[in-house]
Formats: structure tokens, C-alpha cells, sequence
């Protein structure tokens, strides 16, 4: 498991982008905001997320079951943080993966309508579903 520090600097964010796509599980850590563009980062760069958190709503939760394609941790767990990813078996983390590659396309923006859903048909689902 590879655990680093800061990334060391390169031109333009090449070195994240190889991390993300060579990274099993990316952490997605709550920032200043209440949303981070950490989880999306994951899903795109077929990144199982490691969203930690307390109390965290994550988007289209009302559509998506994100417990099939992420791993949740409570703050307080962070020091265990590793044995809790090196815990989950193999089999489970590629179920996992699987499924991220499967939410992908709800969370692409396309400038064309398709049939089938995406994120502006997500978005209206969850605006009806809350009135």
C-alpha cells in the first residue's frame, strides 16, 4: 500500500492523474466545503472511493446505491485506516471497482441528450424527490 506526502511538482497535474489511475482506493476526505470534487475524481479515473467522513450525504443518494461502489470510513477510524482497506478482500474490492465503472456515465456531463440517465436527469430526480 502506498501512502505519500506531498506530490512532488511536475508540469500541469500529470503526477495526480497517474497516481489517480494507478490507485486501487482514493481517499475522499471532507475539505472546507461540504462537497469535494475528490469523489468525482475517483469515479472518473476508475478510483474505488474512500469517502471519510461523519454524516456525509453523498450525491444522488437517492438513485445511487454508493455503498456498492465506495468504501465508507467515520472520521474516528482514520488510524485504521489501512487495516480497514487491506481487510477487504479481493473479491469485494473488484466488485467494487466494477461498479464504479458502471456509475461512470451518471456523472458526465453530456452536451447532447441520451437516453439513458446522466447527470442533469439525476439532478431533477433528486430536486422532484425532495418537494
Amino acid at each position: 500500500m502506498k501512502i505519500f506526502g506531498r506530490m512532488p511538482k511536475s508540469k500541469g497535474n500529470k503526477n495526480y492523474l497517474r497516481h489517480m489511475k494507478s490507485s486501487k482506493y482514493c481517499i475522499c476526505a471532507k475539505g472546507y466545503e461540504v462537497n469535494s470534487p475528490r469523489i468525482v475524481e475517483a469515479v472518473l479515473y476508475e478510483c474505488v472511493p474512500v469517502i471519510i467522513s461523519d454524516n456525509f450525504v453523498p450525491p444522488f443518494f437517492e438513485v445511487l446505491n454508493w455503498e456498492s461502489f465506495a468504501v465508507f470510513v467515520l472520521e474516528e477510524d482514520i488510524p485504521n485506516l489501512k487495516s480497514i482497506l487491506l481487510s477487504i478482500p479481493e473479491k469485494r474490492y473488484l466488485q467494487l471497482q466494477l461498479r464504479v465503472k458502471k456509475v461512470q456515465k451518471h456523472f458526465l456531463w453530456h452536451a447532447k441528450p441520451e437516453n439513458k440517465p446522466n447527470t442533469v436527469v439525476i439532478l431533477f430526480v433528486e430536486i422532484v424527490t425532495k418537494e
